[in-house]
C-alpha cells in the first residue's frame, strides 16, 4: 500500500501533535506510524508520521505546499515529505569480503528490503558471479593511487545515470573522497568494527585478541569527510572470551557487522534517521 512519511523539526511548542494530527485526519489520513521526540537540552522538537495515501483528500504532489501553508510556517518548521513509492535505488559498493554483501543480497531477494538495486561495484572480482547471479549489473573498477580520481568521477557518472539515492558501503576497502562524499550527503552508508580507533591497520581482531578484549561490535554509520566519524546509526556488540581464536573473533565480529549494517539500511530505507549536525534522532 502506498504511503507518506513527514520528518519535522522545529523549537518545541504548544500544539505541534494536534496541528499535525488534525491536518492529516482532516484531509481524511489514516495514520499507520508516529514518533516525536523533545531535545531538553536545545529545545528542539522532531517528529516522524506515516500514513496511507488510497483515500487520502490531497495529490502527492500538492501534499507539501498545502502542509507548508496551513500547518509548517505557522510552527516555523523544517520539514520533508517522503513516498515509499517508487522505491529507493541503492548502489552497493564491495571489495573482497563477502558477509556483508551476502546478508543484503539476501534480505532484498527475500523481500526484507523494499529497494531496487540497479548495481554493484567493486575493485576486485572476486564477488562478480553471485551478484549476477541476482540479475544485478556488476561493475568492475579497480583503483590503483594513480587511477582514483579518474575511477570516482566515473563511479559518479554511473550513479547519477542509474539515479541512485543512496550508497551502501558493503566492506568497500576504499576511503571516498570528499569531491565523491558531497555528491551524495548523508545518503553513503559504511560499516566498521568498533575497535576503531583502539585497533588500527590491517588486522584489528588480531590485535584485539593480543589485548584479551571481552566484547566486539560494530558501527553502521554515514559517510562524511572524517573518516569512521560519521552521524552513527546503529551499533552493536557481541561478547567474546578468553578462549576464542582469532578466526572464532574474526567470524563473530562479521556476524555482528552484516546485522547492524542491515539494521542501518532499514533505518534508512524506512526514513527513520534524522540527522542533526553529527548526532541523529532514530525515530521507533
Amino acid at each position: 500500500m502506498e504511503s507518506a512519511i513527514l520528518i519535522i523539526q522545529c523549537k518545541d511548542q504548544k500544539g505541534i501533535v494536534a496541528a499535525v494530527s488534525q491536518f492529516l485526519y482532516f484531509h481524511n489520513g489514516n495514520i499507520q506510524e508516529v514518533d516525536q521526540y523533545i531535545d531538553k537540552d536545545t529545545g528542539d522538537f522532531f517528529m516522524r508520521a506515516k500514513w496511507e495515501l488510497e483515500s487520502f483528500a490531497i495529490e502527492k504532489d500538492q501534499i507539501s505546499r498545502i502542509f507548508d501553508e496551513t500547518v509548517a510556517q505557522k510552527f516555523s518548521m523544517n520539514f520533508s515529505l517522503h513516498f515509499n513509492h517508487p522505491k529507493p535505488r541503492m548502489a552497493i559498493f564491495v571489495s573482497k569480503l563477502s558477509h556483508c554483501l551476502f546478508d543484503i543480497l539476501g534480505r532484498y531477494f527475500s523481500g526484507q528490503f523494499q529497494v531496487e538495486i540497479p548495481l554493484v561495484i567493486s575493485n576486485h572480482t572476486h564477488l562478480q558471479q553471485p551478484v549476477e547471479a541476482f540479475g544485478i549489473p556488476f561493475c568492475h573498477m579497480p583503483i590503483t593511487p594513480e587511477n582514483k580520481s579518474e575511477q570516482e568521477e566515473k563511479q559518479l557518472e554511473l550513479l547519477r545515470e542509474n539515479q541512485v539515492d543512496f550508497v551502501v558501503l558493503a566492506r568497500y576497502m576504499q576511503i571516498l573522497s570528499p569531491n565523491f562524499i558531497k555528491d551524495y550527503p548523508n545518503r553513503i552508508i559504511n560499516i566498521h568494527h568498533s575497535f576503531l580507533p583502539a585497533f588500527v591497520g590491517a588486522k584489528p581482531y588480531h590485535a584485539a585478541y593480543k589485548r584479551g578484549v571481552k566484547i566486539i561490535g560494530a558501527t553502521g554509520h554515514y559517510v562524511t569527510e572524517e573518516l569512521d566519524a560519521g552521524p552513527i546509526i546503529e551499533q552493536d556488540i557481541a561478547r567474546v572470551r578468553h578462549h576464542n581464536t582469532v578466526e572464532e573473533l574474526v567470524q563473530i565480529g562479521q556476524d555482528v557487522e552484516k546485522v547492524v549494517l542491515s539494521r542501518a539500511i532499514k533505518y534508512h530505507l524506512a526514513r527513520k534517521v534524522m540527522v542533526i549536525g553529527n548526532r541523529t534522532v532514530i525515530f521507533n
